[in-house]
């Protein structure tokens, strides 16, 4: 992909560039605007591609950056200083008239160099969870680092003093302690200075206090405290000298176990004292569950992601499950309702051309359209009818190559190499005037290009069109750091778990992801390229990333296990999540049904994770009558309204994951259909989870693509598909076996 994207070093107007049977280009077609700058970083930044859909992107972007939501901490780079506060709850009614749950940043402590004048902030360093942050102006600076879950933020600064305002009156504690620690309480609110040894606290005012300091040693880090305890403060005194320097996350997917083990590393360097390490404080689905930690946590904080506990080490692991997933399930057979299937497949057949984009201009939608194709030509396939398979993978073909060889009004693909941005126009949803959204709609093209390589793989070669897709997953997936074409994992959030939808980091509530299912999507989208290819490092990162957001996914929008949501919050789920706030709505409309849907489209076979919790899915599908009752007395509606329906399809395929039988009762086979999917891969999705049970997932399997379903009579369905050239011997993790022959989705069931 180096290659790739440093093709030639000719003037940008030496364009098109060829990339096997596609094109990118290297500027905008006349009348395109191209991707935002990124010029608040320093010169060493700037030699690297710009970290977009980050939660401190906002830093790169902006002149007056909005506050970084770090956890537990929020920091705001000002003309005046550094800002540094510790957000608390508040519960704020919507238009829907129910509750969004936000933590602000408000009343916070302004840290000043007295010796200058700080700078334009800018992004001066940028590791897998942690930042710094420069205010340099001429041979001064003053640095910050902060890093994700660690409640202090390190200061170093060239020279002078240092000026610490309070937003209210401060009540001094502990004064005896430590004589170079300032521990304040504010209002609620507890913080703490620790400057270095010979530092001199002095008072010029009840809202204002000076770090003078000592010469040749400028620094000072500044915490947030979960409590006003003298334990407390010494418990951070201890660690408050040892600087976060860097930030690693590594994975590891254990074939033969199915599980997926994420180790956390922060390096330190120690300003004074003895090596104590740091203080991390870890999110709820860190701690959940979590072995190797327990026993060993500390204090909390009450934060927008639940309790925070915090962790005296320089390194922790999790280790998750990996349920799995297969391309497509079998054929449905010995159903009362096959001629209704094959009836929808013959009229969906007679409609994919127009569906193949429905409706919107943008590759979005055109994505959309490519799954959804693909979709029904492995339903055609399932019942043996190979033909018209082959004409849909024909049709699907044809239409993502006008889009990736760049002679179709459709659209191209274009890249920024100053920027190291990969976009598709024409723009949408702001993909391109705020680099919103890659994950998601690249997501629809990879895995529909991986599911046409396991029928067709020429399609894929380079000198064909893999080169293209391969363009598009380096834009999303690139784990090697600080190149200067891509970013490390442009839309993940190696430490929350889960990605993040802005580019630029625009909004007073943080960075924001709003359709988790999406983000599924994409990442089951390396997996299988990853296997069809034989890529194995992309495969395991797929799944690396596929198993954490569906963690993540399961705490912060689901709250299945009960850690996360504000008693005040009374939705099922989370639709909306920023680094500040939760709320239950979408970008678009207050349509209650797709503020709920729109973190279950598109629903798959790689989205068997949504029924983890069946009373979950009950629960939440009992709240649309209700809610959508209330959006229609109150609400003023657009124009055309959407259909009193809309989406039922999706939520008869979620309910399918909890009660197959009921879900089809309440599925209308001539009602709403969401662009994306179809009536056919409907009502086959539901007389599959029929037949073959809800997805187990106590059960697994020694190679990632496999699938296990129970039945309520405890008999399960076993699948494993086999994307290699060899057969493949698959061992379950019930003593169950299966061999698969190569290209195969081969199936067993227990006695």
């Amino acid at each position: 992909m180096a290659a790739v994207l440093l093709t030639g070093l000719q003037p940008v107007a030496a364009q098109p560039v060829k990339l096997g049977e596609g094109t990118y280009f290297l500027a905008p077609k006349a009348g395109d605007k191209a991707v935002p700058q990124a010029p608040f970083r320093t010169d060493a930044m700037l030699q690297r591609a710009a970290p977009t859909s980050q939660w401190y992107s906002t830093l790169a972007f902006n002149p007056k950056p909005e506050a970084i939501f770090v956890q537990p901490i929020t920091v705001k780079a000002t003309p005046a200083g550094l800002e540094f506060a510790l957000p608390s709850k508040e519960a704020v009614t919507s238009v829907r008239q129910d509750v969004e749950i936000r933590y602000p940043h408000r009343d916070p402590l302004l840290i000043t160099p007295l010796a200058f004048e700080p700078g334009t902030a800018k992004l001066a360093n940028a590791d897998d969870w942690s930042i710094d942050i420069s205010m340099a102006r001429g041979t001064d600076d003053m640095t910050t680092t902060v890093a994700r879950g660690h409640p202090y933020a390190s200061i170093r600064v060239t020279r002078g003093d240092l000026r610490v305002r309070l937003p209210a009156a401060g009540q001094r504690l502990h004064a005896d302690a430590d004589a170079r620690a300032l521990a304040l309480k504010v209002g609620s609110k507890t913080y703490a200075l620790f400057g270095p040894t010979g530092v001199k606290w002095e008072s010029a005012s009840p809202t204002e206090w000076v770090a003078r300091m000592p010469a040749n040693a400028g620094y000072l880090s500044v915490a947030a405290l979960p409590d006003d305890q003298a334990g407390t403060l010494a418990l951070f005194a201890r660690h408050a000298y040892a600087f976060i320097k860097q930030t690693r996350v590594a994975w590891r997917y254990d074939e033969a176990a199915s599980q997926v083990q994420t180790t956390f590393t922060a390096t330190t360097q120690v300003m004074e004292g003895p090596d104590n390490g740091p203080l991390l404080g870890l999110y709820p689905h860190q701690w959940f569950r979590n072995a190797s930690v327990e026993g060993k946590l500390g204090p909390a904080f009450d934060t927008v992601r639940g309790q925070l506990r915090l962790l005296a080490a320089p390194q922790f692991t999790t280790t998750l499950r990996y349920n799995g997933f297969v391309p497509h399930w079998p054929a449905v057979a010995g159903s009362p309702r096959l001629p209704e299937l094959k009836e929808l497949m013959d009229r969906d057949f007679g409609t994919a051309g127009r569906e193949l984009q429905r409706i919107g201009k943008s590759a979005y939608w055109a994505g959309k359209g490519l799954q959804r194709t693909m979709r029904l030509a492995e339903l055609f396939e399932q019942q043996g009818d190979t033909a018209r398979r082959d004409r849909l993978l024909e049709m699907l073909k044809k239409r993502a190559e006008e889009w990736l060889g760049g002679n179709s009004d459709r659209g191209y693909v274009q890249v920024d190499k100053a920027m190291g941005v990969v976009s598709i126009y024409p723009d949408e949803f702001f993909a391109v005037a705020e680099i919103n959204d890659h994950h998601f709609w690249y997501g629809y093209f990879i895995r529909t290009a991986a599911e046409v390589a396991l029928r067709d793989p020429a399609w894929i070669a380079k000198d064909r069109w893999g080169g293209m897709i391969d363009l598009l997953i380096a834009d999303i997936a690139t784990t090697e750091r600080g190149r200067a074409d891509a970013p490390f994992l442009r839309n993940w959030d190696a430490y929350e778990g889960h990605t993040w939808a802005n580019g630029i980091g625009v909004g007073e509530f943080g960075n924001n992801n709003e359709s988790s299912s999406e983000s599924i999507n994409a990442w089951a989208g390396l997996i299988l390229w990853g296997e069809v290819t034989g890529n194995k490092a992309l495969r395991d990162l797929g799944i690396y990333l596929y198993t954490n957001e569906i963690e993540s996914i399961n705490h912060y929008w689901f709250n299945i296990h009960g850690l996360v949501f504000a008693p005040e919050y009374k939705n099922a789920e989370v639709s909306l999540v920023f680094g500040g706030m939760y709320r239950h709505d979408t970008w678009w409309i207050d349509d209650p049904r797709q503020i709920k849907g729109i973190n279950l489209l598109p629903l798959t076979a790689a989205h068997t994770y949504l029924g983890r919790d069946p009373a979950f899915v009950k629960r939440s599908l009992a709240t649309l009558p209700a809610e959508t009752e209330l959006w229609n007395r109150i609400a003023k509606k657009p124009n055309p309204p959407p259909p009193k329906d809309i989406w039922q399809d999706i939520f008869a395929k979620y309910l399918a994951l909890a009660d197959p039988s009921e879900a089809l009762k309440t599925w209308d086979r001539w009602g709403s259909v969401e662009a994306g999917d179809s009536r056919s891969h409907t009502l086959n999705f539901m007389l599959s989870l029929e037949a073959m049970g809800t997805p187990d997932f106590g059960t697994t399997a020694d190679t990632p693509l496999h699938a296990v379903f129970k039945r309520a009579d405890g008999r399960r369905t076993y699948l494993a598909f086999n994307a290699r050239t060899t057969p493949l011997e698959v061992r379950f993790s019930d003593g169950q076996r299966l061999t698969v022959a190569p290209g195969q989705l081969g199936r067993t069931t227990s006695p």
